[in-house]
């Protein structure tokens, strides 16, 4: 069974970091494309960055670019999301997602697969 754990969130003060991670398992990384999508209240669901199944590439949101930084660990598994910089806008739940292509978690924001969200709160 694929599975999506993710862990990391928080409340922080604007201008602070927080890294998430995202512990999966159940399938080999270069099955599918990995990476977050958010959701806030009152707004759409964004994808918010990915790491491709394809060429190992990243994908950032515009929102996000030059603040956080996707890596991975392929041998333990995991995936992370540093965020800097962060901002109130960014507060949501923020969803580990895995999916056939970069476009579904970016474009679409949504997955084949995705964990619990965890909860990002960014105050001003």
């Amino acid at each position: 069974d694929v599975q999506l754990q993710a862990s990391g969130g928080g409340l922080v003060q604007a201008g602070g970091s927080l890294r998430l991670s995202c512990a999966h398992s159940g399938f080999t990384f270069g099955d599918y494309a990995v990476g977050w999508f958010r959701e806030a209240p009152g707004k759409e669901r964004e994808g918010v960055s990915c790491i491709s199944n394809e060429d190992g590439s990243a994908h950032y949101a515009d929102s996000v670019k030059g603040r956080f930084t996707i890596s991975f660990d392929n041998a333990k598994k995991v995936v992370y999301l540093q965020m800097n910089s962060l901002k109130p806008e960014d507060t949501a739940v923020y969803y580990c997602a895995a999916a056939r292509t970069v476009y579904t978690i970016m474009v679409i924001a949504t997955a084949e697969y995705s964990g619990q969200g965890t909860q990002v709160t960014v105050s001003s």
